[in-house]
């Protein structure tokens, strides 16, 4: 459909931006765009009531510009209840740089993107994703303070992955503990679905613990690496066949959904991924009906926020692991208060982050 041609009909029939579930009253959306480096990204501000909104930016190749702005509308409000349900001063927010990080990337597109976080004046600040390095946190660094994550030799905290998968590992001990009476894995089958930074760091911790360990990703040769390097095994077949008791989604979001829930034989969902529900209110009561216990993502995968707010509250690693720690705390309230309201651990999980975004909001009115 020609851009110059369309008609009042056919305007009514575009999905507008704000009428979009993933919207969610998000205060800004700001659309980059720089032909010299052709670089175009979204940087998503859902809510800044706790603090600047701080996410990391993630260089993806999507299919389409609106599945880029869907992603980053659904990892910016994320953010915000991961930033609140752990006690952080920070609000929500996510950005997203559309191609390829092995060829399209560059130091002068990674610069530019870090002078459009620059204009926006610490209402955003950015840190490392999929697709995006420490090394390119120390870049932006170079044309705006507003970034966090950067190299311990320049004063930041570094790869915040090692942190971030420690919180997940701290998820699935109370996840198993609360499903299966025990939090100790010696025996249990565990299946991580994508062995990046952070899932690797989460198959380390589960081997450690004589858990039988099944690995799958995208990319083969990764796959044999791991399997080899930390004698695991490499799974056959589909991930939703799999008969494992622990599911560790670690790579993309949106993997439990309707093809998933017919077929998974896993009793607990823990893992890293951002927003592992396609629908968190449809499948999240799917998951409560077949007594799928899941541990939700902006939960146990905050560890790695945990980690690059020292860079802002000044407080270092030590710090930041006795918080990440207390994830395992946390997620067994949260399974409590979801049996204790008959609700999904998804909305209990929200319900208490919107409980402290709600309390400043009133302390700010008065």
């Amino acid at each position: 459909m020609n851009a110059e041609i369309l008609t009042t009909k056919d305007l009514a029939k575009v999905d507008p931006v704000f009428g979009q579930i993933s919207f969610d009253n998000h205060e800004q959306i700001v659309f980059c765009n720089d032909k010299d480096t052709g670089l175009k990204a979204i940087i998503g501000v859902h809510n800044t009531v706790l603090g600047p909104a701080l996410g990391g930016t993630r260089m993806w190749q999507y299919t389409s510009e609106w599945e880029a702005l869907n992603d980053v509308l659904r990892l910016s409000r994320g953010m915000t209840f991961k930033s609140a349900i752990s006690g952080l001063n920070l609000g929500g927010g996510k950005a997203v740089i559309i191609g390829n990080s092995k060829t399209d990337k560059s130091p002068e597109l990674i610069q530019k993107f870090g002078s459009f976080v620059e204009g926006l004046s610490g209402k955003y600040i950015t840190a490392e994703d999929v697709g995006t390095t420490t090394a390119d946190m120390d870049l932006i660094h170079d044309v705006t303070k507003h970034v966090t994550g950067i190299s311990e030799s320049r004063g930041g905290s570094g790869n915040p992955s090692p942190i971030t998968a420690y919180g997940v590992y701290m998820g699935i001990k109370a996840a198993a503990k609360q499903q299966f009476g025990t939090d100790k894995l010696s025996g249990l089958k565990v299946l991580v679905q994508g062995i990046g930074n952070v899932g690797e760091t989460v198959v380390s911790y589960l081997v450690k613990e004589d858990a039988v360990v099944y690995i799958t990703d995208i990319f083969q040769e990764r796959v044999e690496e791991i399997a080899k390097k930390y004698n695991v095994h490499i799974l056959e077949g589909e991930v939703y066949d799999a008969a494992v008791d622990i599911y560790s989604p670690c790579a993309l979001g949106a993997t439990v959904n309707d093809d998933c829930l017919s077929r998974l034989k896993a009793k607990v969902i823990a893992g890293a991924a951002n927003n592992q529900l396609a629908n968190e209110v449809v499948h999240g009561q799917l998951l409560k009906e077949k007594g799928i216990l899941y541990a939700p993502d902006f939960l146990i995968n905050a560890g790695g926020i945990i980690s690059v707010y020292g860079e802002i509250a000044g407080y270092g690693l030590d710090e930041a692991m006795k918080r990440t720690e207390n994830i395992y705390n946390t997620t067994l309230e949260i399974f409590d208060l979801a049996l204790k309201q008959n609700c999904t651990t998804h909305q209990a999980a929200l319900q208490l982050a919107q409980q402290r975004i709600d309390e400043r909001k009133k302390q700010q009115s008065k």
